[in-house]
């Protein structure tokens, strides 16, 4: 019998402006109470593997996970994150595919696993919660689009300013402009689509132009017009 004392309540999720399970009837807020299984996870745990079959999706309670794909050589291209409200593993119980992705924690997280068979469910009895789900998939989707232009018709500087102006829509600025998000030098490279050793170089390029200031992994965002001039965001 699970303990409600110790499971994350769904109102954080659920009740957020983006959620997409602000769609649901109290009746199907109850079915995912009921159903879903929650536990807690440190960073660098593996939440699912690519080419693994799952049974369920996730739903973020707290923390932040990063998605990612393997290449041929082992090196891992991060394609998007989630965090507070997002669920992530949805996509492969709609397709009936193996999951075409992995998901790993980069800040400790609680997630709650709720069973494939209640999304297909939802989906199937609630329309504006599918509208919902297709909306989620299109915007993945069209972001993704945007990351293969991107690598094709961008230099490295460029993608790196995009994406630390990324990072900062996703998980916000504090006072004092530092990114509320901390990645390795790695993981960065890892976004851009690049060797860390050329996000190394670059990022002492910016600091050295002020465009940003480095204190281990807090980077902080000195020029953010100089930065989007150089991201060609706006082009």
């Amino acid at each position: 019998m699970k303990n409600r004392d110790q499971i994350p309540g769904c109102e954080n999720c659920m009740h957020c402006a983006e959620s997409i399970f602000k769609h649901l009837s109290p009746e199907e807020h109850a079915l995912i109470e009921k159903e879903k299984v929650c536990n807690t996870y440190k960073r660098g745990s593996v939440i699912y593997h690519e080419g693994s079959r799952t049974n369920g999706f996730y739903c973020i309670n707290s923390g932040v996970i990063k998605i990612f794909k393997t290449g041929i050589d082992g090196r891992e291209q991060i394609i998007a994150f989630a965090k507070d409200g997002g669920i992530i593993g949805y996509r492969s119980i709609l397709s009936g595919e193996l999951a075409c992705s992995s998901a790993k924690v980069i800040e400790d997280a609680s997630l709650c696993f709720v069973p494939g068979e209640t999304l297909i469910s939802l989906v199937k009895t609630n329309g504006n919660f599918s509208m919902a789900i297709m909306q989620q998939t299109c915007k993945e989707l069209g972001e993704a689009n945007s990351f293969i232009t991107d690598i094709a018709q961008k230099t490295v500087r460029e993608r790196l300013a995009e994406v630390l102006l990324n990072l900062k829509d996703i998980f916000d600025l504090d006072q004092n402009n530092v990114l509320q998000i901390s990645l390795t030098r790695e993981e960065l490279a890892n976004i851009v689509g690049t060797a860390t050793e050329s996000v190394i170089r670059l990022l002492s390029e910016f600091k050295h132009d002020k465009l940003i200031d480095l204190n281990g992994r807090k980077i902080t965002l000195l020029d953010i017009k100089a930065l989007e001039k150089i991201s060609n965001a706006f082009n």
